[in-house]
């Protein structure tokens, strides 16, 4: 008797030694685990996951908040159809989760309801050329999925007052936004500089591009994209010039609300997956041909050919296929919208790849 009391006494001290955070009947390893591929139990788990998601597609669209109005991001043509670069990136979320580009509503925000909206509900994603800060991440409870466009604030006057850099600027009225980052950037400028201002307040895009039309301020200041944008559309473009000076990093991207992680993983990856297809060669033209014949591993994961990535998503396989397909690769959507192909024109810049030449900054984690 006394011997079978030791034994237990001498299991109960083993079982004590024991790292207090694993599992005492912990299961072996799975296959796919010891291979490196995706879980089947994982990717079971991620799909019973995530209200948005589900709201989505019960709802049978997406629903995405955009700029009331802004050349090469988000406008409607003369046919009312919504173009633009954050256009196509809510129809690239739209052919991921439903293999349909066109099954989303675009919800025109203003830059003080954008936020809200977000908030509230109303929209699932905000892909308006809204800067990712840390009052708006933290103070706002704002999850921005990446960066998508690399922008920076700038001036914009007449050609006719001669001037050359934006420290000639000083006793300058400026038209600026409210809500926006921009009304702290130039106070900050114009402080650090020793120069005088005053500052000409309007609430949005159009009443920004008529104050300054009608010459009710000497120069505009917004992120250099919005300048461009705004220029093409004045009586006189060639009539204005954009300064040098680039006053403040304004890192545009994506958003969702906090608290529902596998959206914001959906969003995430259709943002990292158009940056990956460009790195990889895959276009809307041959992402039929490089599904069928590509040796590429990651390649193949990508056009869900091998690996089950899009399950862990609760998405279909291909669903990085489809969306190329629907809108191209992140190079294809800048192009069309704001580059070379574009009344825009604007060069890739930081936007450029990592591994381009010259390189930039947009890069995508590995899809492994």
């Amino acid at each position: 008797m006394r011997k079978t009391v030791l034994f237990i006494l001498a299991l109960l001290a083993l079982s004590a030694c024991k790292d207090p955070g694993s599992a005492v009947n912990e299961p072996p390893p799975t296959a796919a685990a010891v291979k490196g591929a995706p879980d089947p139990a994982l990717a079971e788990m991620s799909r019973q996951q995530g209200q948005t998601l589900r709201a989505v597609r019960e709802r049978g669209r997406l629903n995405c908040g955009v700029a009331t109005g802004q050349l090469g991001f988000a406008y409607t043509d003369d046919r009312g159809i919504w173009r633009g670069f954050d256009i196509d990136f809510c129809r690239a979320v739209a052919a991921a989760v439903f293999g349909d580009a066109n099954r989303v509503r675009f919800v025109p925000l203003d830059s003080k309801a954008r936020f809200t909206a977000l908030q509230s509900g109303e929209v699932d994603v905000l892909a308006r050329n809204t800067s990712w800060t840390f009052t708006r991440n933290v103070g706002n409870h704002l999850a921005f999925v990446g960066i998508y466009y690399y922008d920076g604030q700038g001036f914009m006057v007449r050609k006719a007052l001669h001037l050359t850099s934006a420290n000639q600027l000083n006793g300058a009225r400026v038209c600026l936004q409210s809500g926006t980052t921009t009304e702290l950037n130039v106070a900050d400028f114009f402080r650090l500089h020793g120069l005088r201002y005053t500052p000409v307040v309007v609430d949005s895009e159009d009443q920004a591009r008529q104050s300054y039309a009608r010459e009710a301020c000497d120069a505009y200041t917004g992120d250099v994209s919005e300048l461009a944008s705004m220029r093409t559309i004045l009586p006189r473009p060639d009539d204005h010039v954009i300064l040098p000076e680039v006053i403040s990093k304004e890192p545009l991207g994506p958003s969702v609300r906090e608290g529902d992680s596998q959206w914001e993983d959906v969003v995430r990856w259709t943002l990292f997956s158009l940056v990956l297809a460009e790195e990889l060669g895959v276009t809307s033209n041959n992402v039929d041909q490089m599904r069928a014949t590509s040796q590429n591993p990651e390649v193949q994961r990508l056009l869900g050919v091998t690996g089950g990535y899009g399950r862990m998503l609760g998405l279909s396989d291909d669903w990085a296929y489809r969306m190329i397909k629907a809108v191209g690769n992140y190079g294809e959507i800048f192009d069309r919208n704001l580059g070379k192909g574009s009344p825009l024109g604007l060069p890739r810049g930081l936007n450029a790849r990592w591994n381009a030449n010259p390189a930039g900054l947009m890069y995508a984690p590995p899809l492994r």
